[in-house]
């Protein structure tokens, strides 16, 4: 059995940070690895430094008009 992953989360804010970077960090081009991001974290219940910036991401992929 693999031991724990020290920092659940990584990988995913990894390939967000990727894909900012391929698609001159337009965030709406990126939403499936954000929302993949945000998967993890509620999986680790955010006990990960990764999470922190998830909620600022969402915020600008959120459309117009549309409420939290």
């Amino acid at each position: 059995m693999p031991p724990p992953i020290k920092e659940p989360c990584k990988k995913e804010a990894c390939d967000i940070q990727a894909c900012l970077t391929k698609n001159n960090f337009l965030p709406h081009k990126c939403v499936r690895v954000i929302q993949l991001l945000q998967h993890c974290c509620e999986n680790c219940d955010y006990k990960s430094t990764h999470c922190a910036s998830v909620s600022g991401l969402l915020k600008q992929i959120k459309p117009k008009g549309q409420k939290s």
